[in-house]
């Protein structure tokens, strides 16, 4: 009975380690700034949205948060499709790419079930979502960049 008990807190406390470890390190991927932002020049070629939805979280607008949500989504995939099918290698999502496109599903999941008792974390949600999406775009725009320039 203890042996079982131990296990079940030992698995527990192991879950919530990485889960902590995975949010920090998503964040810090996040926070990481590059030299020349290419999200806006991103954004205005390719139609995307996620810089209006940040103004609008931003200016705190009480518009229709799954309006924002499902402009998110297009985007979201919009981007990931331009992404996985760029030409050669770098149309490969790294293990970092692959983490954050699992925080924005995580995200999304917790947009939908927070948005229904608490506006405020429903906008962190789609804040974090947006973030994610700018950073596939300046990505998107650094590869782009460095294509060009060889």
């Amino acid at each position: 009975m203890f042996e079982s008990a131990l296990t079940i807190l030992i698995t527990a406390s192991s879950v919530l380690l990485f889960g902590y470890w995975f949010r920090y390190t998503c964040l810090l991927i996040l926070s990481a700034k590059t030299a020349k932002d290419y999200a806006l020049d991103v954004a205005t070629a390719n139609q995307l949205s996620f810089l209006t939805v940040q103004s609008q979280l931003r200016e705190g607008a009480l518009g229709d948060l799954n309006t924002l949500h499902n402009s998110l989504d297009r985007d979201f995939a919009m981007i990931t499709y331009l992404i996985g099918h760029a030409g050669g290698a770098q149309g490969e999502f790294r293990v970092e790419d692959r983490m954050l496109q699992l925080n924005y599903k995580l995200m999304g999941t917790w947009y939908e079930i927070s948005h229904r008792f608490s506006a405020e974390a429903g906008r962190s949600a789609l804040n974090e979502m947006s973030m994610v999406i700018a950073h596939f775009a300046n990505a998107m725009g650094e590869r782009a960049a460095c294509g060009a320039a060889a």
